[in-house]
């Protein structure tokens, strides 16, 4: 069948656009499969996460001593109570020169391993999933191997056998002497535990730099090497290194593990998660002191993380920023 147009002209019909089958069942109903995939999710996050936390900020108000139910309301005396405790205020104190030193120091050490990494040519899989293998160790089992075996404090031990070959004597790392050894112990095992994965990180920022960067610094006359890193891949790398040292920081305040396991009589040096593990489940079982000294402790590296962010620039959304 043809039609006629103003000039005569025959021209055909046009074809008639057959409908494709309209999809049924449970594809076609997308929010039934968001809520499908991401509400056990959603449903666990408000169980453990939501509630314990807006439960820990009602507990503060409110006396509560061998009980989580609160019995009699003290308004701000908890934080009053654990802002003047010094056990507290020493542990904020020396895990902010903890996290000034661990956090560098990670940061460092996982940036030269993803260099490293990347300029291989052949095994960089193999390398790659050595240096990330500590991170699925557990800070427990980590904490004890490295007592053990490494800083035993005896001549068995791995670190006083090297020294006792240049006629030191033995050490005892995990104890209380001046100065004192055991921080070296903890910050080797954070270094081991957490520069693996933070080296993945600046790994895949390294490979999303293009290429013609470089090439186009080699043409103006940089040189490779220091001049291409700060000039070229340290700018490209800014989001990604804000990103890292933000949850650096954070785990540095989060610190528990291995602070518990080898240093449990230790009368300072110790993280504000022990003293509020202490407070809320030692002897005197103070819930409502230690959900205050929660609510301060996470209002403190919300502050320090946002000041953090804020002076590099976390957000900006470019990498050359």
């Amino acid at each position: 069948m043809s039609t006629t147009t103003t000039r005569g002209v025959a021209s055909p019909a046009p074809a008639k656009v057959s409908k494709g089958r309209p999809r049924r069942g449970l594809r076609a109903n997308s929010t039934f499969n968001f809520w499908l995939f991401t509400g056990p999710f959603l449903i666990g996050l408000v169980i453990f996460v939501f509630v314990p936390i807006g439960w820990s900020i009602w507990l503060s108000f409110f006396e509560a001593r061998f009980t989580v139910t609160p019995s009699k309301f003290v308004g701000f005396e908890n934080y009053t109570q654990i802002l003047t405790d010094a056990d507290f205020r020493g542990s904020l104190v020396t895990f902010t020169v903890f996290a000034a030193f661990i956090v560098p120091a990670t940061w460092a050490m996982s940036l030269g391993l993803a260099l490293l990494v990347n300029r291989l040519r052949f095994m960089r899989a193999f390398f790659r999933s050595v240096f990330f293998l500590p991170t699925a160790v557990s800070y427990v089992a980590a904490a004890l191997i490295w007592k053990m075996s490494i800083f035993n404090g005896v001549r068995f031990g791995l670190a006083n056998t090297v020294l006792s070959w240049f006629g030191i004597d033995n050490v005892a790392w995990l104890a209380n002497p001046n100065p004192p050894w055991y921080w070296l112990v903890i910050v080797t095992v954070r270094l081991w535990l957490q520069s693996g994965f933070f080296m993945i990180l600046f790994l895949a920022a390294l490979q999303n730099i293009p290429r013609e960067l470089y090439e186009a610094a080699a043409i103006d006359g940089a040189k490779p090497g220091w001049q291409t890193f700060r000039h070229i891949t340290l700018p490209q790398l800014r989001a990604t290194s804000t990103a890292v040292i933000l949850l650096l920081l954070i785990a540095a305040y989060q610190a528990f593990d291995e602070f518990f396991n080898l240093l449990p009589r230790a009368t300072w040096g110790q993280p504000p998660l022990v003293e509020l593990y202490k407070m809320a489940l030692g002897q005197n079982q103070n819930y409502g002191v230690g959900s205050a000294g929660a609510v301060v402790l996470t209002l403190l590296i919300c502050v320090v993380t946002l000041f953090q962010g804020k002076i590099m620039g976390f957000g900006r959304g470019e990498e050359s920023k």
